[in-house]
């Protein structure tokens, strides 16, 4: 079984405390969002093949590693060079990049891996800012990843509501992107991907099989793994499905590019009725 902490919100950063519990517990219930049907997970390691983890603060599990030692993991990392106007509640990237140095060691680079999404355009986070931002990124993280994942905003109803200003990153835009972003990781043996962005950059050396592929994980735990057919997130993605122990409407980090809250009034909502179900303290 594949259990994703990350879809949905993030957990290393805001409900540590709750998730080691679960661990502590043995088993984990999570709610499908869709028809608020419950599900019980076991946690037992000869159960759980691999636990992903997706946050942008990892630090708070971080120091809490050894007692996940028992458990096959991978991690990503979303790091971004984005202000508080946009990523309100986030640490500075630069924080964040010690974190993953730590991850790394602690793990190995098969087991860690680098997001720079959603990447989009404005006039103070222009191309020459990304492009900018990536190459000093890629200086310090190249002995720690072997990879970095893009993608490029996605314009959902709810990402327009919190941020109106928002628009699409043009052809144009993404392969000036594309090809600097390639330029910079070839020089530090990193190796780029996408996420559901069909192979517009490939022409680059990018990936666009997917991030979180049977391939990587594999990789990452030193395991054959036995996926049923039809266990992909969609069409466009090899990514495998897991089992998402998350909560939409729980994330604190307030980002205005989100999909997975709403708005402000069912985040805070969420967190008050919720917890004691699903994400007690």
């Amino acid at each position: 079984m594949i259990l994703n902490t990350g879809t949905r919100t993030d957990i290393p950063a805001f409900y540590s405390k709750w998730f080691l519990n679960r661990i502590d517990e043995g088993f984990v219930i999570s709610k499908n969002p869709y028809n608020n049907q419950m599900y019980k997970y076991n946690f037992d390691p000869k159960t759980v093949d691999v636990i992903c983890f997706c946050s942008k603060n990892p630090k708070p599990l971080v120091k809490d590693l050894d007692r996940l030692s028992d458990y096959r993991q991978f991690w990503f990392t979303t790091i971004n060079p984005y202000d508080r106007d946009i990523e309100v509640n986030v640490p500075n990237y630069k924080r964040v990049i010690d974190t993953f140095k730590e991850l790394s060691e602690a793990l190995g680079r098969d087991c860690v891996s680098w997001r720079y999404d959603p990447i989009f355009i404005t006039e103070k986070y222009s191309l020459d800012f990304h492009i900018d931002k990536f190459e000093e990124m890629a200086s310090e993280l190249y002995q720690y990843t072997l990879d970095c994942t893009i993608s490029f905003i996605d314009l959902y109803q709810k990402v327009l509501r919190n941020f109106p200003e928002a628009s699409e990153v043009t052809t144009e835009e993404r392969l000036i992107i594309g090809e600097n972003f390639a330029r910079i990781a070839n020089e530090y043996g990193i190796q780029m991907k996408t996420c559901v962005e069909g192979t517009l950059l490939d022409q680059f050396g990018f990936d666009s099989s997917g991030c979180m592929t049977q391939q990587v994980l594999e990789k990452a735990i030193g395991n054959n793994l036995k996926v049923p057919k039809g266990k992909y997130h969609n069409r466009e993605c090899n990514c495998l499905m897991g089992r998402d122990i998350g909560l939409y409407n729980t994330c604190m980090h307030g980002c205005k590019y989100c999909y997975a809250n709403s708005n402000e009034i069912i985040y805070y909502f969420s967190l008050t009725t919720n917890n004691n179900i699903i994400l007690p303290q």
